[in-house]
């Protein structure tokens, strides 16, 4: 009969096996083969191909028709910075917006020179600050949609990732018409 030290480790052993196993079974498939992120998932990451930003917890305002936009945030785990100059997306036109003093007054207005995303830091697009502005929607972006948006790099690489629609009304942002005017001096 074994002591009882020995089934006390037994367990752990096995299971310490098990994951041994299983690391190895995963490090031994297809480089070839792309990770797939979940449908719904609320992350996803940059391809290790493209290897130029990590996207974490990308979001969409659901909207019914106008505009609306993206959200995220963008880890630059390189040795450089990165700059973003342009967005895409199937289901409007697109740019970088960020919201800026103008005239004594907070304005969205179109980010010229676009996102920097440093060296070894993050950034965040978020509502009141820098995001990704949908304009002139083609079609209701519905709460569980999933939108495929592409970010175009200074240096012309190009990433995608998906971003789920939810229903936000946080910051009380309006996306309408007129929306980066300065006010009439």
């Amino acid at each position: 009969m074994p002591s009882t030290t020995s089934r006390r480790f037994l367990r752990p052993a096995a299971l310490i096996g098990a994951a041994v196993l299983a690391a190895s079974v995963t490090a031994c498939g297809s480089s070839g083969t792309p990770s797939a992120v979940p449908p719904g998932s609320a992350s996803a990451s940059a391809s290790a191909a493209a290897g130029v930003l990590t996207v974490r917890d990308p979001w969409v305002k659901a909207a019914d028709k106008g505009m609306t936009a993206a959200f995220a945030t963008l880890a630059n785990d390189g040795d450089t910075d990165i700059t973003i100059t342009g967005v895409t997306t199937d289901v409007s036109r697109a740019e970088i917006h960020e919201m800026a003093m103008t005239g004594g007054t907070m304005a969205m207005r179109q980010k010229q020179g676009g996102v920097v995303v440093a060296a070894r830091s993050r950034a965040a697009l978020e509502p009141g600050g820098d995001h990704l502005m949908l304009m002139d929607l083609t079609r209701p972006v519905r709460a569980g949609d999933q939108l495929d948006i592409t970010l175009t790099f200074a240096d012309g690489r190009t990433q995608t990732f998906t971003a789920v629609a939810k229903p936000f009304t946080g910051a009380q942002e309006t996306y309408a018409p007129g929306h980066g005017a300065s006010p009439a001096s």
